[in-house]
Order: structure tokens, then sequence, then C-alpha cells
């Protein structure tokens, strides 16, 4: 008897190929399928599922939930889009391993503005006990990258600096162990201080260890390099040619006023590929993007951590260089939204732009960030309308993309990607506009990320494996998130089936939290 059988639908399998009808059955957290009549074929729970996609759980590739699915563990804004598995500890900015506590809560404070800073269920130091804290209490399932932040910060602080000989060795040890613990590679966010202090040799000596243990290389370029156009993507393929180690672009697109198009970008790419180095990339739908207030700073003044970027930050005769060299990192501060207050006297500031929040306080603009900063210890998001949005169908639909959501859970204004992203490519890009086969969607949905990562039992609906499954309405499915109506849970998807249970049944959340963290190395996830 199984478990559970989902019948009547169209099972799109993950592969690409085209959907067939049949049945999908589930017995101890793992698939089989079934075709022709099914009259002896008995169930506990039988779900019709006729004028309906059956198809893998969706894998996001960019995911900053690796603290706030603590706070919330249901995890309904990306559960109710299919996404049953996700990647975090991306950007360079993860949380483990941290020998020391005081660094980890420097880093907490540091990073709170894009990853949060919930109440934690416990405290820990190795990749290991971090991944232990997931198992059987979320509802989806957790894939761990190392960040190359607690690496530079275990090994030579928060020091703007190139390490020693015997720095880098530690930190090549570092990652070696977090590998060994079930980490799937290196990441690394090269506009997040101190991340961002590495420079090219550094990263090319730590994918060569990534590499040798089977891991990937997930990068957010230095988009202030060079042109900052083409050549931050350069530098991760010459670390790729470096290293051999296989690399991910994460959160491709154009950027508005960038100063070439999207061919040109999506051929270095190509090139590389061409060359024989293995680059994929992932991308999201929007035009919106978002993270941590503190990327408009620059370096300097972060240079040895949360304390010294605070009196920076308070200190006039750096205001003034500051407000130099502070830009803001959309179109304008106008179209900069201002989101994650927590201070009940800066509630008012909620969803305002970085320019009306500086007309409220009388103040320039540069100053009035460095003053909301201060009073919300570091932890303001922002929402910017930066993306080129007509260039984004030649990404999403691109051969070598998978999606990332790059989703955030800060503030009453995320980014819509947050609860939108699969279902928008379902309706517009596929429904509406044709950019995209159905099958070829779920594929970058499901077994393309699943390859890359070398899940060897997710991302198909195939006998054997692990029971990640979505059953959705393709006339139905849409996202109604937006900018200023961002919380807005997808609509059209009816059943999330995680590790064999009921995330979703008919549409409402079971409670159940059956995700766990998926490790690297072992036969079966």
């Amino acid at each position: 008897m199984f478990d559970l059988l989902i019948r009547g639908g169209l099972i799109v399998d993950g592969s690409g190929n085209p959907g067939f009808y049949g049945a999908v059955g589930v017995k101890d957290e793992k698939v089989v399928i079934l075709r022709g009549d099914l009259p002896g074929v008995e169930a506990r729970r039988v779900i019709d599922a006729q004028g309906k996609v059956v198809c893998p759980g969706f894998i996001d590739f960019h995911a900053h939930s690796g603290l706030m699915i603590f706070a919330d563990p249901r995890h309904e804004p990306k559960v109710r889009q299919g996404v049953t598995t996700e990647v975090i500890g991306v950007d360079g900015n993860s949380y483990a391993p941290f020998p020391n506590p005081a660094d980890f809560d420097r880093f907490l404070e540091l990073n709170s503005g894009l990853d949060g800073r919930p109440q934690l269920p416990a405290r820990w130091s190795t990749v290991a006990e971090y991944l232990s804290l997931f198992d059987r209490k979320a509802a989806v399932n957790i894939v761990y990258l190392v960040g190359n932040s607690p690496l530079r910060i275990a090994a030579l602080g928060w020091e703007n600096r190139p390490p020693t000989g015997a720095e880098l060795a530690n930190m090549r040890a570092l990652l070696r162990e977090a590998l060994e613990e079930g980490a799937w590679g290196l990441s690394t966010g090269l506009d997040y201080p101190p991340g961002s202090y590495a420079q090219t040799d550094e990263l090319a000596a730590l994918c060569q260890e990534a590499a040798r243990l089977g891991g990937i290389y997930h990068t957010h370029v230095r988009y202030r390099l060079g042109d900052r156009f083409l050549d931050p993507f350069k530098e991760a393929i010459e670390i790729g040619r470096r290293s051999g180690v296989p690399v991910h672009i994460t959160h491709f697109y154009l950027r508005v006023g960038s100063p070439g198009g999207a061919e040109r970008l999506l051929g270095l790419v190509e090139d590389g590929r061409k060359s024989g180095l293995d680059i994929t990339f992932d991308s999201y739908p929007y035009i919106y993007s978002s993270t941590r207030l503190l990327i408009v700073f620059p370096d300097w003044a972060h240079a040895g951590g949360p304390e010294r970027l605070k009196a920076v930050l308070a200190d006039p005769e750096a205001r003034a260089r500051l407000r130099k060299e502070v830009a803001p990192r959309g179109p304008s501060w106008d179209e900069m939204w201002l989101t994650n207050f927590k201070r009940p006297e800066n509630h008012r500031f909620e969803g305002r732009s970085a320019a009306e929040a500086a007309r409220m306080l009388g103040l320039e603009v540069v100053d009035a960030l460095c003053e909301l900063l201060l009073s919300e210890d570091l932890g303001i998001n922002y929402v910017t309308s930066g993306v080129d949005g007509p260039s984004l169908p030649k990404f999403i639909c691109h051969p070598l993309a998978m999606v990332g959501s790059d989703s955030v859970f800060l503030g009453e204004y995320p980014s819509p990607r947050t609860y939108g992203t699969f279902p928008l490519i379902l309706s517009a890009f596929v429904r509406e506009e044709g950019f995209l086969r159905l099958e070829e969607a779920i594929r970058k949905f499901t077994s393309f990320p699943a390859q890359r990562l070398g899940l060897p039992d997710r991302g198909l609906l195939r006998d054997g494996f692990k029971a990640d499954i979505v059953v959705f309405d393709p006339a139905k499915i849409r996202a109604p998130a937006s900018r200023t109506k961002p919380k807005q849970y997808a609509e059209g998807i009816e059943y999330v089936i995680v590790n064999g249970e009921l995330v979703i049944d008919a549409g409402r959340h079971t409670g159940a939290l059956p995700g766990r963290a998926l490790r690297r190395g072992r036969a079966s996830t």
C-alpha cells in the first residue's frame, strides 16, 4: 500500500522531456511511477490531479533563509511557490564555521540587513552543528554553501589585507572540513566586506580545495571591478580556469544603465563553456533587486568590523568623505525603497525611498542613511528597480540558466521575488508569453539545479527518487506579489510534498516540517 497516490495528472518529470499521463505513488519517502489501469493499487491517501501538472519539487538556487527559517519554519512564502529545497549560505555570507562566538555575533549584526537577526534555537560553531538544526525542523530541505566571509574572519579577522601563507592554509583547512561535514561548495559575495577583501589569487586557491572535493563555486561577482560590466564576470571565469572548479554565477542579469547589452554578458559565459570551462548561472524574473543597505558604503568604511563601521558612520569627517563617494545602487535615491525598521520611531520610514526619508529628516541622503543605520543597529534592507526588464527573458530562457529567487525575508516591503519567482515564470514566461516550454521551465527548477549540485536522488520524478513533489494548475498559477504589496502568496499551487509528507494540502499549509539538511558526499540525501 502506498502512503500517497497522485493520479490523473500530467507528469512532467523534470528531465525536459514531454509530459505523460500516469500516477505517482509515494512510499517511505520515495517515488514510484505508475502507468496504465490502477484498479488494484491501494493508498492511504489519493489525490485526483486531473487537469493539473505533477512535477518534482522546485530547487531555489539562491535564498537568504539561513537564519529567518528558524523564526518561521513553516516558510510559507517559498513552499507555497512549490519550493522544496533551498540553497543557502550564498553571497559569501554564511553562518558556519565560526570558531569564535564573538565573531559570530559581530557577523550577525553586520549582515542583519540581509539575513535578519532572529532568535536562534541554539548556538553553533561548526557546519555539522548548524546543519543538524534543520533536520525535520523546517518545511523545506536545505543545501548549504560555505561563504568566504566566515573563512576570512576565522583566519585573519576583519582586516582588509591579503592572507599570509599560514592564514590561507587555515582557510583551506576550514573549507575542507566544512565540505566533509556536508557543505556543497564555496560562495562569495564580492561586494560584501569582509569577504570582498579577498582577491583573485586567494579565491582561486580556495576554489582548488572546493574542486578537489567535488564542490562548486557560487559567486556574486565583484561588480565594482574594472569596467563594472564585463570585468566582474571575467574574474569569476578566471577563478574557474585557475582552479578547475565548476563556476556558478548567481543573480545574473543586465543592470539598468549598463554600457553594453545582454548578448555581451551571455556571450562571455558561452565563450567560457566553449573553451572547456564548467559555467552556469541563475536568474530571477523581476526588475527589483534587494540587499542590505550597507552595500552602498565603500570597503574602507567597513575595515575592522561592525564597531569600526559604526564609528565611521557617526564621525563628521568620515561623513564628509562618504557624501562624495556613496551613490545609489539603483537608478536614483528615489528608487531605493527602505525596509526592516525595528524601532517604533522609525516605522514611518518603512517602504519610503532613501530620498524621501532624507527629506523627512531634513538631511542630505548620505547623512540620513548614516543616522538610520546607527539607529537600527545596521539592519536596514532596501529594494530597488535596478534590473533591465526587457532583457530578462534572454537570461531566464538561456540554456545555461536555472532559477534563484534571491529571496529576502525582512521588513514589510521585501522584493516581490520572495513570494513569486517560480509561479511568475510559469504564468508569464510559459503560459502567457510562450518564452519557455513548460517542460523546459520545470527542468530549470528541478533536475538542472540537482545535477549542478550533485544531488543523487532529487530533481526528477523517477522510481526510487525522494518524494519532493508539486501539483499545480497550469491555467491558474500566478504570482500576485508586487512592489507595493509584496506579501501575497502564489496562487494555483495546490499540493506540495517534501520527503513524502504533505506540506501544502489543497492550498493549505499542514504545519508539517519534514525538511532536512541535504549533506554532500552521501549516496542518499
